[in-house]
């Protein structure tokens, strides 16, 4: 019986060993095994994913099931396979996503503009991790929102664009990192611009009307260094929109800023040459009217007002006592017009171009000057006004790529180059101090410059530590260490430079046109009191923080205060033994 049985049972497996041994076949069957495993394990896996989301809701059908569809018993196990082909085939269809700079993702439907004076780096709170159909729905909903606030922009041309006569006139700002069609329009019509402007794939103009010739579209070729999808100009070409929302936007984002009462200039036609009668004056028809002509400032003198930039004429370094400028507007009961002897003075949304070209040091220099400070004392402010004011580039012992997207060019340069008129450092070594001719030494507060210091360590330049930072143990275990840093970098810079200028930041925020001046005299160049002026005007610029996120406690204990105390009463004392100005009064420890 088991030797009859033995040829029976090999039958079928010779069958099955001659079948693959014809290569063709075996192929084949190899291939459609393979995709039929690959099949189930992805209906597996969406029949998981469908489980684990529906299951919160409470509902075990597919959305794409209609109420009446569904069954009980085998009709259902039918459904939920319907169900789930229905979906495999819905996600096929889904537009791509499109990936947006970090600026642009937050919550709900409202955006931060990362302009607006500040600047620079904003940090978003929209999550990360959020996954799968999720982040798509959250992300395509965005797209529209975002999206359709521009939708009735319409795109105007190509057009030329002169580094000496700009094409739009308005403010302007940079990055080389992340620009996008949208991030301009959207910075642009914050402040109540019609027209913005795209430029080398990285730069974004605004102004009230186009003031250049039209050229064809095959110049402006250069995509957008923050969506490749677009095209942002090319070199002196402007890719340029009309915003249609502009003048919606304008009330509320437009809004000028008051400056004071000033006593009427000797020459009024020189010093503000552009001027009208308006019936029923009022604070907005002024500055609209100061808007449209691109002038930075507006003066209201009854029922006449007059357009113009600051000059040595008019340069509202002298404010008088409000109460001199008090008469009501014909049109607003509640605002102050100003009459024939003293003007109320708004600067409008129109940037100031006279201080905005920049550019590398002709010649190269051999004499190197440093702009020296302890981290956190406003040394990239002070770079900012430093080259608003002389019109070169200045330079980094660093490098921050960040800052070079942010459009300190100089940041690529190596800091020896000589291409550049002063080199940021915070270096407080003996041998890298000995290394620059001269310096300009930066110092703060060290109240402010530790808190500065902390913000941007854990939250970027222009952002904020957050509260568990603060409450945990990273901001005591930081004091300790900085805090005697802030004493020992200035000791130093006292002790081993060559030549040093030092401006305290209190007092060059206080008088910047004064000590802004001594700055580039110290520099070694011609002052020019109208660049100086233009920076006043715009002295924050995109680089400055919004301030110190106010916090509900004093984050400095007893003992910190007292160590603090101690280094800056050395520090002063360092500074009067030398003849250069103390700290200022409001951190002198009492």
């Amino acid at each position: 019986m088991r030797v009859a049985r033995e040829p029976i049972m090999a039958r079928p497996l010779l069958k099955i060993h001659r079948y693959f041994r014809r290569k063709p076949v075996r192929f084949f069957s190899f291939i459609l095994l393979y995709l039929t495993a690959g099949s189930l394990v992805f209906l597996h896996s969406g029949f998981s994913s469908n489980t684990s989301t529906t299951g919160a809701s409470g509902s075990g059908r597919d959305p794409l099931i209609s109420e009446g569809g569904a069954s009980t018993g085998g009709g259902s196990s039918t459904s939920e396979v319907l169900g789930l082909l229905g979906r495999v085939f819905k996600e096929t269809r889904r537009a791509p996503r499109r990936f947006r700079p970090p600026w642009m993702k937050e919550n709900g439907a409202q955006h931060v503009s990362e302009w607006a004076g500040r600047g620079v780096e904003h940090t978003s709170s929209w999550s990360h991790g959020a996954k799968g159909k999720t982040t798509k729905e959250m992300d395509n909903a965005r797209e529209q929102t975002v999206h359709a606030e521009t939708s009735s922009s319409k795109y105007i041309g190509c057009y030329v664009d002169d580094t000496q006569k700009r094409a739009l006139r308005g403010v302007s700002f940079f990055d080389y990192k992340k620009m996008t069609v949208f991030r301009c329009q959207d910075n642009c019509a914050e402040r109540g611009y019609l027209y913005a402007g795209l430029e080398f794939g990285a730069e974004c103009y605004c102004g009230h009307k186009i003031q250049a010739p039209n050229v064809s579209e095959s110049e402006c070729n250069m995509e957008c260094k923050g969506e490749k999808s677009n095209l942002c100009g090319g070199p002196n070409r402007l890719s340029i929109y009309r915003l249609e929302l502009s003048q919606e936007s304008a009330r509320r984002y437009g809004s000028a800023i008051f400056k004071g009462c000033f006593k009427r200039p000797h020459n009024v036609t020189l010093a503000l040459p552009a001027s009208a009668v308006i019936n029923n004056m009022s604070v907005d028809k002024c500055v609209d009217m100061c808007t449209e002509k691109e002038f930075s400032l507006a003066a209201l003198a009854g029922e006449k007002c007059h357009c113009a930039f600051p000059t040595p004429l008019f340069t509202l370094h002298d404010r008088e006592d409000e109460e001199l400028c008090l008469q009501h507007c014909a049109g607003e009961d509640f605002e102050s017009c100003g009459n024939n002897d003293f003007f109320v003075v708004y600067q409008t949304q129109v940037q100031d171009n006279r201080c905005m070209d920049r550019r590398f040091l002709p010649t190269r220099s051999k004499h190197l000057v440093a702009l020296a400070s302890f981290p956190g004392a406003g040394n990239t402010w002070a770079r900012h006004l430093i080259e608003l004011a002389t019109g070169y580039y200045t330079g980094s012992y660093y490098f921050d790529g960040s800052l070079y997207n942010k459009g300190f060019k100089g940041e690529r340069d190596h800091w020896r180059s000589g291409r550049t008129i002063c080199i940021k450092t915070h270096e407080s070594g003996r041998k890298e101090i000995e290394t620059f001719d001269a310096s300009i030494l930066m110092i703060r507060n060290p109240y402010k410059a530790l808190m500065a210091e902390f913000n941007r360590k854990y939250g970027g330049h222009v952002g904020f530590a957050s509260q568990a930072h603060w409450r945990g143990k990273e901001w005591p275990e930081f004091v300790k260490n900085y805090a005697p840093w802030w004493a020992s970098h200035t000791l130093d810079w006292l002790k081993y430079g060559k030549k040093v200028q030092v401006v305290h930041f209190e007092d060059l925020k206080r008088d910047l046109f004064f000590r802004l001046k001594d700055m580039v005299i110290f520099l070694g160049l011609e002052v020019s009191e109208d660049r100086l002026l233009c920076v006043e005007g715009q002295k924050d610029g995109n680089f400055k923080r919004s301030g110190l996120r106010k916090l509900e406690y004093d984050p400095y204990t007893p003992e910190m205060h007292a160590t603090i105390d101690g280094l800056i009463k050395t520090v002063d004392t360092a500074l009067r033994k030398r003849h250069l100005p103390s700290v200022p009064e409001e951190y002198r420890p009492r």
